[in-house]
């Protein structure tokens, strides 16, 4: 069995080290006898999306996001839209994850037009919503991260949140949503990175891979025991 990630922009997109969540999938998989193959989508590069097992994006800083949005729109945003509605597993963090949706509009009224992938926007405030945070997807997955944005998301009747905010802002800090969720791709504000912290999270988008590209997936169980202690001491922090 073998999985193939095709990493977008790790040269430019890469803040608190979202990098890791390449290293965690990649150890997960590798720890089970699964082969993982990773190819660095650089600006410029093309890449076809029927290629890949599963896609990542990660944050970057609103330059960053600007200046990416040219290259995107030479091809890559057809192909990342056509991997989100064809089930290919998808992972997007922070700026990444913003720019699936339609718009970016900053505090001092520019608008930017993004992929359009998904159905939702986002709008820039001065303020920023920093800090730990956590919550909880609809299988009941307690997730622990750490967001630093200043864009409010909002998400539109197509798409589902990818969970319940427990402590924190999440995209707005208004309705208690956290990310979006839309067949096999996720979106979240959540660094860190979110992966080596959440096995169950990892283990999820692990299995959506899988099962899109073979059919059936019966993963092996890992020893995650530290990581299990180490986020249930998070949490009850938060939930009191």
């Amino acid at each position: 069995m073998n999985i193939r990630i095709a990493h977008l922009y790790p040269d430019m997109l890469n803040l608190y080290g979202d990098r890791g969540n390449i290293i965690a999938l990649t150890r997960r998989m590798n720890f089970r006898g699964i082969e993982v193959q990773t190819d660095a989508i650089t600006m410029g590069k093309s890449f076809n999306a029927e290629d890949y097992d599963i896609l990542f994006i990660g944050g970057g800083q609103d330059f960053e996001q600007d200046v990416l949005l040219d290259d995107l729109k030479k091809g890559k945003d057809i192909e990342i839209s056509k991997a989100i509605n064809n089930g290919i597993a998808m992972l997007a963090i922070c700026g990444g994850y913003q720019m699936l949706g339609k718009y970016y509009k900053t505090y001092d009224g520019k608008k930017l037009e993004y992929m359009g992938a998904l159905d939702f926007y986002t709008e820039g405030k001065e303020e920023r919503m920093i800090g730990n945070y956590a919550f909880r997807t609809k299988e009941g997955i307690e997730v622990v991260g750490f967001e630093n944005h200043s864009g409010r998301t909002y998400l539109g009747s197509n798409v589902e949140p990818l969970g319940t905010v427990i402590k924190g802002y999440g995209n707005n800090g208004e309705d208690k949503t956290e990310g979006v969720r839309f067949k096999n791709t996720f979106g979240t504000y959540s660094h860190g990175p979110i992966l080596p912290k959440n096995p169950q999270l990892a283990d999820m988008i692990i299995s959506k891979a899988i099962e899109n590209k073979y059919g059936k997936c019966n993963l092996e169980p890992l020893d995650d025991e530290l990581e299990n202690k180490a986020r249930k001491q998070v949490m009850k922090l938060y939930i009191k």
